[in-house]
């Protein structure tokens, strides 16, 4: 029988100034640079090891020192991964915060002696621990102020984008990336794309957060914000409270999303003084002079939010986004998502008047579970309220584990549907998707979509200026990667197309091996087609006697194999590392593509294999060489993977592509090229062999 479930949620280059003191006066010099997003800002702060005088900029590629990285009941993989590399000492103890809140409910021996594994590793070395029990990670670290206004907070879950709700970049990571931050204190990340969300207007009474995230999830549905660096902004957020903000912002790894960002306003100092306070009633005593005053929050105090308050961040004047786009507030009614999709959302009148019933109803999350959520919920009960998780569970509520996609709760086949938590509760007492009676439904506005626009500069192009700036290379790194180019016609070509899922868990096979089946579920020629071209290199992919050779121009050497190009979002799908290094050992050394999956793009370059967005080149390439001059057909011929003779060269130096054999001749092409952080990761031969020689670097020397 197919069940319906409804559920709620899913869960540093500042101006230069100079200050010359004289009889109180005072003169600042502000050295201009180009104009940065408030996001920008905020990552080169955290930047580490940038050429003298760069300005971080979408796209490019860094080494970062967060100010936190959290990990939750994934703590036990990444201390493996940890210890696995040859670590064995936390970089910087106050970096690390441990949380566990996914298996609580697990008390078997084997959660409970892992879960005393982890803390008894945090204890040791010095680590903020939080026990099962203490409340969801993500609503920690913003309660605790770990996420904090203009920081840069990461952690190993994808809901860490709920940190902007507080103007802090949160984003999230791998557990490799965890393992490097404990081992060294930083690693690399790719400046997302930004995308500004002009939020206008007021909600009408009733309409919550969670209705503006569920709308816009449903309204931009066509991975406008895919990958991207999302930065509120808008006249709307004033009347925004902070769960609210928070609930937008957890959710926008939902809409596709790295980072959700809120802006820092006097509604959000406010707040902050309001916590403030409320830990200055730390005590017990009436009188502040019979004892000294409770001591100062190590993260929540006046001196830190006073700093805040007097330097504010903000977007310049002429920073550049990719889309732009705008809700008008006003014109919101509750929605509701789903059937198993966040790209599918209702107004919720049209989904009462259908009485679609539900057996299930879940409530709290890591979206919505402040305490804001559950009086929203309880309120919903007509009767006397004895505390609102109290009356939840005198309703006949019970406590258990959930999980916020289909398959994650109630039967495989059921039909789930994301809402607020007032939704949800009222719909658990119809016994059908329905509004709270305390919602005045003749006070809303027209439940017909609300009114939205967007403005984007799809696949936007690499800036001359871009193309001309040098890209300083580190001693070892090639100036050039060149060879024979093979085209893959697809878009979303995904990890199990590039490495079936059959060898995933083998754990014995060798790379030799794995470049064997590599693109075995896409093109079964395809890595035999490799080998032929790196044991006979036609003449025109001019890497006949340059393997290991110098470029003259500054030293480094020229890196040759089979260059690989293909469509828009490559490598989408599972986490399998393997995706990536099959590539590799192929010798497959770089890959253009319109744009990559984020996780692929991560184990890719965490291994060595660079990955560079070229999407004037993926157009030309699909006019010419694909079936009706699409992609998704195969070549002219409708060949999975097409070898039109041609071949190609990339400077890593200044961006600059060239194809050769293109309608006779040759074109040129640019793209960005990777930052020092990237370099680096390629010299040690991935992210691994960078932590090694790190760890070796600051050992004392015997």
């Amino acid at each position: 029988m197919s069940l319906r479930t409804l559920r709620s949620s899913a869960t540093r280059l500042a101006p230069l100034l100079v200050v010359v003191s004289r009889r109180r006066l005072a003169t600042v010099v502000v050295q201009h640079q180009a104009p940065q997003t408030v996001i920008e800002k905020i990552v080169q702060r955290h930047a580490v090891g940038l050429p003298v005088g760069k300005v971080v900029k979408a796209g490019d590629y860094v080494m970062i020192r967060p100010e936190h990285v959290m990990t939750h009941d994934n703590t036990g993989p990444v201390i493996s991964k940890f210890k696995s590399i040859g670590a064995t000492q936390i970089k910087l103890p106050r970096q690390p915060v441990f949380t566990l809140d996914h298996d609580v409910q697990n008390k078997s021996s084997k959660n409970l002696a892992k879960y005393a594994n982890i803390e008894t590793f945090a204890r040791t070395r010095g680590v903020d621990f939080y026990p099962a029990g203490r409340g969801i990670g993500h609503q920690i670290l913003v309660e605790e102020g770990y996420a904090f206004p203009y920081t840069l907070t990461v952690a190993s879950d994808s809901h860490s984008n709920m940190y902007g709700g507080v103007g802090c970049v949160g984003t999230p990571i791998v557990r490799t990336d965890a393992a490097a931050i404990w081992a060294t204190g930083t690693t690399w990340w790719q400046v997302p794309r930004m995308v500004k969300v002009d939020l206008r207007g007021k909600l009408a009474a009733g309409v919550t957060g969670k209705d503006v995230i569920v709308a816009l999830c449903g309204a931009f549905n066509k991975d406008e914000v895919l990958n991207a660096a999302i930065e509120f902004s808008g006249d709307g957020i004033a009347a925004l409270p902070i769960d609210d903000r928070l609930t937008i912002a957890n959710m926008t790894t939902e809409w596709g999303a790295l980072v959700g960002f809120f802006p820092v306003d006097d509604v959000l100092l406010q707040w902050y003084e309001a916590v403030l306070k409320k830990l200055q009633l730390r005590t017990f005593s009436m009188d502040s002079s019979i004892i000294p005053a409770p001591p100062e929050h190590p993260r929540i105090n006046r001196h830190r939010l006073d700093a805040v308050r007097f330097a504010p961040l903000s977007s310049d004047p002429g920073a550049e986004y990719a889309a732009h786009l705008v809700l008008d507030l006003a014109t919101l009614v509750p929605h509701v998502s789903g059937p198993n999709s966040v790209k599918i959302s209702t107004p919720l009148p049209d989904l009462e008047s259908r009485r679609i019933k539900i057996q299930k109803a879940y409530l709290v999350s890591c979206t919505n579970s402040r305490a804001s959520d559950l009086a929203a919920a309880a309120a919903v009960r007509e009767s006397e309220r004895v505390g609102d998780w109290e009356t939840l569970v005198a309703a006949g509520a019970r406590v258990l584990p959930a999980g916020n996609y289909k398959g994650r709760m109630g039967h495989p086949a059921a039909q789930a549907y994301l809402a607020s938590p007032a939704i949800v509760a009222a719909s658990a007492l119809k016994g059908y998707i329905a509004s709270p009676d305390l919602l005045d439904v003749a006070a809303l506005p027209s439940s017909a979509p609300p009114v939205y626009s967007i403005t984007s500069s799809s696949s936007p192009k690499v800036t001359a200026a871009e193309a001309q700036a040098e890209e300083p290379l580190l001693p070892s790194f090639p100036y050039t990667f060149r060879g024979p180019l093979l085209f893959a016609p697809q878009d979303n070509l995904n990890t199990d197309g590039i490495y079936p899922g059959k060898y995933t868990y083998q754990d014995d096979i060798t790379l030799a091996r794995q470049a064997e089946v590599v693109m075995e579920n896409y093109d079964t020629g395809f890595a035999s087609h490799v080998r032929t071209l790196i044991a006979s290199p036609p003449p025109s992919a001019g890497v006949a006697g340059v393997v290991g050779t110098a470029a003259p121009e500054d030293g480094n050497g020229v890196k040759t194999g089979v260059i690989l190009v293909a469509g828009y979002n490559f490598g989408t799908g599972s986490s399998r590392e393997q995706a990536a290094t099959a590539l590799k050992a192929a010798g497959v050394p770089l890959i253009l593509a319109g744009s990559f999956g984020d996780i692929f793009k991560r184990n890719a370059i965490n291994n060595g294999l660079v990955c560079l967005e070229a999407p004037e080149l993926i157009a030309d390439l699909t006019r010419v060489y694909a079936k009706n001059g699409t992609r998704g057909a195969g070549g002219l011929a409708g060949e999975p993977t097409v070898d039109a003779g041609l071949a190609v060269s990339v400077c890593m130096r200044d961006g600059k592509v060239e194809v050769t054999g293109m309608d006779g001749g040759s074109r040129i092409y640019a793209v960005r090229p990777v930052g020092q952080s990237v370099q680096e990761l390629w010299i040690c031969g991935g992210l691994e062999g960078y932590i090694l020689k790190s760890i070796q670097a600051e050992a004392p020397s015997t």
